[in-house]
């Protein structure tokens, strides 16, 4: 019913856009400025997705990959830096985002851990995450599937169990900041205005070699076309327009945006909206107390007949304290101007 809205302005890098730096940062891609028209390309699209509406970005650098485990020791390593899943859960923290009167859970559920999947053994109310996601107390980006396992295989992988406040001080340790939403979807359609996925707009069930994702029956059989049943490493698949992998599937990616279901009609209202960032408020009528954060790009689990979250235009939030073993980032860096 929303296909009457996709026609209109296209993808236009802008004539005088910065020009990449002479000494290109190793491992980001320079994404040149432009103007598009943000927001659901689809019949899939869901309501927050609209209204469509103009969007002018600047040129930026964003990292060619997900943040690696590698990377992510790296910084862990020189700071000291411990990730929220590795801390204790603060219940007078926790209590605020939780309906008055919530009784205290015992001490064992209040202990550092994080959700990590679960594939259930037939098929489940898709409305019902609890299905297939199980806290774990000890699972972190060390342990990404809890106690007794470990990325000293995974290098390559992109770090898992990473909370917002996780990805902004390593972004702030790299010299670099988290992408906003409009951003993120820029960089995403690879210079190309009609991409229904950052690959192109080749159908997912012919795409297994485009991206990783979940093939097959969601969350109960998974036929690994891809070759992954998790995450995979970064690179295993093609770059889009811009030189950047995996801006589909594999994990999500935390942008700076608060979530707000009717951010968009906010920035329609403005008309065209230069760099926006945002709502200055958090609203997600499914879960109103939680501040949440955008997130983008889908992960290894995406699947049509569940999230479709490897759309350029799929937008999910997620509360700023959550990590998941399906969650990650990549960082962009701001072009400076003489």
């Amino acid at each position: 019913m929303f296909l009457a809205l996709f026609s209109g302005v296209g993808c236009s890098p802008e004539k005088k856009s910065a020009e990449p730096p002479a000494n290109l940062p190793e491992g980001m891609a320079f994404i040149p400025a432009g103007s598009f028209v943000m927001g659901g390309r689809s019949d899939q699209a869901y309501e927050d997705e609209f209204p469509r509406h103009e969007v002018k970005v600047s040129a930026f650098l964003m990292d060619q990959t997900e943040v690696t485990n590698a990377q992510f020791l790296a910084f862990t390593e020189s700071t000291g830096y411990i990730t929220i899943a590795e801390r204790d859960i603060d219940w007078e923290e926790m209590k605020s985002q939780v309906p008055e009167g919530t009784p205290r859970p015992p001490d064992s559920v209040l202990m550092a851990g994080s959700l990590v999947f679960q594939k259930t053994s037939q098929p489940v109310n898709l409305r019902d995450y609890t299905q297939w996601w199980k806290w774990t107390t000890g699972a972190n980006w060390r342990q990404p599937n809890g106690p007794g396992s470990s990325i000293e295989n995974t290098m390559d992988h992109p770090v898992v169990h990473i909370a917002f406040e996780d990805a902004l001080a390593y972004a702030e340790w790299a010299g670099k900041r988290l992408p906003t939403e409009a951003e993120w979807e820029w960089a995403a359609l690879g210079g190309n205005a009609d991409n229904k996925y950052p690959w192109g707009n080749e159908p997912v069930e012919k795409a297994y070699d485009k991206a990783n994702f979940w093939q097959g029956l969601f969350p109960y059989e998974n036929q690994l076309a891809d070759g992954f049943e998790g995450t995979a490493p970064v690179k295993s698949f093609p770059s889009n327009g811009y030189g950047l992998y995996d801006m589909a599937g594999n994990v999500w990616e935390w942008c700076l945006d608060k979530y707000d279901v009717g951010s968009y009609a906010q920035d329609k209202n403005k008309g065209v909206v230069s760099n926006p960032s945002g709502s200055d408020r958090y609203y997600d009528p499914r879960e109103p107390l939680s501040p949440k954060h955008v997130i983008r790009g889908g992960s290894f689990l995406c699947n049509d007949s569940y999230c479709s979250g490897y759309r350029t235009a799929r937008r999910m939030s997620s509360s700023r304290d959550s990590g998941f073993n399906h969650t990650g980032f990549r960082c962009v860096k701001d072009i400076s101007t003489p």
